[in-house]
């Protein structure tokens, strides 16, 4: 699966916009969309925040 579409994924079990999801990592709204669109890729320390973010939420990707 693509960084992209775990995002949207995350973000949508959740119930989550990408502003909050964006408050909650610490990012603008501007990078979450440009991550979930596939313009740009996060950062060793984003990907990190959003991997450690899914862990507490209790969501995996090994399901999909």
């Amino acid at each position: 699966m693509e960084f992209k579409d775990s995002v949207k994924l995350a973000r949508k079990k959740l119930y989550l916009s990408q502003e909050m999801l964006a408050k909650e990592l610490g990012v603008a709204f501007a990078t979450v969309n440009r991550w979930e669109t596939g313009r740009c890729k996060p950062n060793y320390r984003a990907q990190k925040a959003f991997a450690d973010f899914c862990k507490a939420n209790g969501i995996t990707f090994d399901e999909e």
